[in-house]
């Protein structure tokens, strides 16, 4: 990976580490994003009594970790494995998977224009972190048509030959909500009433399907949260105004996230 950050981590920060060596009461390790060693003592490994270390973590196997201390005059970077949740493990495994498939696409580029991989990526680190954090939350914005890198600053041409093949291999974000609506009419005509206010809904860009005994599953699906929730807003609005309007009732469960 090419990605590196410069100076010493902060506390509490998680980080990808490459186990180096393991010892009987310490691990050592390397922080792959920083360049440096940093020690996680066994009793940062795991919860409860070690009996043999190794049954943890083992020489080459990458782990994550957060950051305890940081002494900057001696260097030393003290470790723990334990205080990671399995959510912030995954998390951290996530972003570094994007991260990689950036740089995955600056090295198509590098190799279709004859150049060498890390060079380019260092002529396009400078303008890209200077406003982002990593680069594929800066092609993420291009996708999502918030940025180009031209007006980073990058060459016109290495910038449109990035852009082209980061439209063709990272997807728009996605987000979506879901949740049950019941409705029901005692018109004479009820099933008409519920279909005219299905289709009511759906017009406003919610998708609708039956799930049996008057539930109906409701799902939207858009780039960002704040243009989802309109949607769902105006969707859910929309039924059960016309559901009562004709002597109906109904209700809206949100489904909340896992």
């Amino acid at each position: 990976m090419l990605f590196r950050k410069s100076g010493m981590p902060e506390e509490g920060e998680l980080v990808l580490c490459t186990v180096t060596k393991v010892m009987f009461h310490s691990v050592f390790t390397n922080l792959d994003e920083y360049g440096k060693s940093g020690m996680i003592h066994i009793s940062e490994i795991s919860p409860g009594r070690i009996r043999n270390i190794r049954d943890f973590v083992s020489e080459g196997r990458k782990i994550v970790c957060k950051i305890l201390s940081v002494n900057v005059e001696k260097g030393h970077i003290d470790l723990s494995l334990r205080r990671v949740s399995e959510m912030q493990r995954r998390g951290k495994i996530d972003w570094i998977k994007q991260e990689q498939k950036a740089e995955k696409i600056v090295e198509m580029v590098a190799k279709k224009g004859g150049e060498k991989v890390e060079p380019l990526y260092n002529k396009l680190s400078e303008p890209i972190f200077a406003k982002y954090d990593s680069f594929n939350s800066c092609f993420q914005d291009i996708v999502a048509g918030n940025i180009t890198l031209e007006k980073l600053g990058v060459d016109k041409k290495i910038a449109k030959e990035i852009e082209e093949v980061v439209k063709q291999r990272i997807k728009p974000p996605e987000v979506e909500i879901k949740g049950d609506l019941m409705i029901s009419s005692y018109a004479p005509d009820g099933v008409e009433v519920v279909k005219d206010v299905l289709k009511k809904a759906e017009e406003k860009g919610v998708s609708i399907t039956y799930a049996g005994g008057g539930k109906y599953k409701v799902i939207v699906k858009s780039s960002d949260y704040k243009t989802a929730e309109k949607i769902l807003k105006e969707g859910i609005d929309v039924a059960l105004k016309n559901v009562e309007k004709q002597g109906g009732e109904g209700e809206f469960i949100r489904e909340e996230k896992k």
